[in-house]
């Protein structure tokens, strides 16, 4: 899977926006929030006490929050940090260095994307370290420092409730922030170390292969020696030029040396593994067999519908639509080669064919053409061999020429008002190619790999912050484990909020929770209709009431999951800093609530009872 940008607008027209929802949505829970209160309080003291009351609860939270001390803040953050050290939280660290001693064990750099192994693994490592250590000192603090008293010497002092909270708040930030940029340095120096490695290559290893005409001189060709479960395919021109082909997503550099009449052959470290592209995605529509326009490609059998296949050997085409494409954001001198166009396209074969070696299966032929979508001129650019599991790479000359031996220009020929058509073809017949709209990309430059592995790193310091918010506001009204279980239960509902809001609108196959359970308790596939009935009919019935509450738990909680960025460093595309100022948007929006809700649990609740 290569990743969509989850974010298609704009950050000009995306920040007024969420700022304007953001405002109403906290308004009417402010509003609703007051009328409770009020009516609590109205109960005991009557309507007109309960408006005084409520005008004295804001009135103190007014002043309370315009007179934060930042001194007394540090203070509180400071003792939140020792706190939190006498309470061993670096036996978070103990176990991270832990599992990456033993990780060396398990994980297997001659994987097919070893790259996306090692990052996956020491990004989801970090992230629930991180995460569970954030939830227990959060969930704890405040209840422990209650039974022991200890929160007794504090409020006797001339300092705030929210003060308190703040400084809670940063301390426990502080400790998950050291922990996090140690984590990542560390993580950063293992993956390097991992994936570093090179091969060896003899002249015994060549052999001559005539592509060419025979009077013209052959090339040699062999196989590096095999490490890490790999071997790469070298090429020696007649001229002494060398290429080393892409395995795993890598290739190396190729140096030949000659000295006393021996050629020396020396790979460079690893190249393509760790990066962080920046691409320019298009629309994709499809063609049938027959070449007339189809909403999708034909469906192989496969139950993960991402991907839609076109049938080799026919007119079934893949077409992406591509906007913004120029001169200035391609200029010829960072791009001599032509357009660079970066394809992950599964195959799915019926059959194999014949191969002498079962490592090194032949790939399928494809063919790429580029088609002006408002003149309809089209010409077929790139010829080339696509692999299971593997990004091929490839460039559209700047000159193309017709079989009727007109040259056209890419940029004034081919592009119109900067829009441009990119057509994929499989070639063999009996053979499919499976797309998706974010499987053809073109890949304006690379970002720095060090700086997206930090990017990566700071969604899970998002991630944590925000629990550290959820926790801090359980622990002012709940006791210890109580406030664990309600964080956990924030946490998980967060990690699902996508899931639960498909099961509210009855976007999941099989109904909702509990026709899904009559279902599993009958054994009856989750396609075929209920039989209709009483018990069918109050089913779906309780669904549509758990689907009301399913709607507002997924509104309300964080969506945990778009706040990380593990996949964009795993897959190796760019965090793009529109995408970074949104998410950090996002998780602000989220805190500045849950800090004035544990404000006004904590003002009102007898600290000394």
């Amino acid at each position: 899977m290569v990743l969509e940008h989850a974010e298609t607008l704009p950050l000009e027209i995306w920040f007024p926006l969420a700022l304007l929802k953001w405002l109403l949505v906290l308004g009417g829970v402010s509003v609703a929030v007051l009328m409770v209160g009020w009516l609590s309080v109205s109960i005991h003291h009557g309507p007109v006490a309960g408006i005084r009351i409520v005008g004295r609860l804001l009135a103190a939270m007014v002043g309370d929050m315009s007179h934060i001390s930042p001194r007394r803040v540090w203070a509180l953050s400071w003792l939140a940090v020792r706190e939190s050290i006498r309470r061993r939280v670096m036996v978070v660290f103990a176990v991270f260095i832990v599992i990456l001693l033993f990780a060396g064990w398990f994980l297997d750099p001659g994987s097919t994307n070893p790259t996306r192994l090692y990052l996956s693994f020491v990004l989801t490592a970090t992230s629930y370290l991180v995460l569970l250590l954030a939830l227990f000192l959060s969930s704890l603090s405040l209840p422990a420092d209650i039974k022991s008293k200890t929160l007794h010497t504090v409020v006797t002092k001339p300092v705030r409730p929210n003060e308190i909270l703040l400084g809670r708040i940063c301390g426990f930030t502080m400790v998950g922030t050291f922990l996090l940029v140690t984590m990542a340095a560390i993580s950063y120096v293992f993956v390097v170390r991992g994936l570093s490695h090179t091969h060896e290559l003899t002249d015994a290893d060549l052999h001559a292969v005539q592509y060419r005409a025979q009077s013209q001189p052959a090339v040699r060709e062999g196989l590096t020696s095999r490490v890490h479960r790999h071997r790469h395919l070298a090429t020696i021109e007649p001229a002494g030029q060398g290429r080393i082909a892409m395995e795993q997503n890598h290739w190396h550099d190729l140096e030949i040396e000659k000295s006393d009449g021996k050629t020396t052959y020396k790979l460079s470290r690893p190249r393509g593994m760790l990066v962080a592209r920046v691409p320019v995605y298009g629309t994709l529509r499809f063609k049938d067999r027959d070449g007339k326009d189809s909403q999708k490609g034909v469906n192989v059998g496969d139950e993960w519908a991402y991907r839609s296949y076109i049938e080799g050997g026919t007119l079934a085409t893949a077409v992406w639509t591509f906007d913004g494409i120029t001169k200035k954001r391609f200029p010829e001198s960072l791009f001599p080669k032509g357009l660079p166009v970066e394809m992950t396209i599964e195959v799915f074969r019926t059959y194999k064919g014949d191969t002498d070696d079962p490592e090194h299966i032949p790939g399928i032929p494809g063919s790429l053409s580029v088609r002006n979508p408002a003149t309809g001129e089209m010409v077929e650019a790139v010829i080339f061999t696509a692999r299971e599991f593997t990004t091929d790479v490839v460039y559209i000359p700047r000159r193309l020429q017709t079989p009727d031996g007109k040259v056209l220009d890419l940029f004034d020929d081919l592009v119109s008002d900067g829009k441009m058509e990119i057509w994929l073809r499989c070639v063999q017949p009996a053979q499919y190619f499976g797309a998706a709209q974010a499987d053809v990309y073109l890949r304006a430059r690379d970002a720095s790999f060090t700086l997206n592995f930090i990017k990566g790193y700071f969604g899970i310091w998002l991630q944590m912050v925000l629990i550290i918010g959820i926790g801090v506001l359980f622990s002012t009204f709940l006791s210890g484990p109580v406030a664990i279980i309600a964080t956990s239960g924030a946490l998980i509902g967060g990690v699902f909020s996508g899931f639960m809001m498909r099961l509210a609108h009855g976007e999941v196959i099989g109904g909702g929770p509990i026709e899904a359970f009559i279902r599993i308790i009958l054994q009856q596939n989750l396609v075929s209709d209920m039989e209709p009935g009483m018990r069918t009919t109050v089913a779906q019935m309780l669904d549509v009431v758990l689907g009301y509450g399913l709607y507002v738990a997924a509104s309300i909680l964080p969506a945990f999951g778009e706040f990380g960025f593990s996949d964009y460093v795993a897959y190796g595309f760019d965090i793009s800093g529109a995408v970074i100022l949104k998410n950090t948007c996002r998780a602000v929006a989220y805190l500045v609530p849950l800090f004035v809700a544990a404000y006004l649990f904590l003002k009102t609740r007898e600290v000394a009872k």
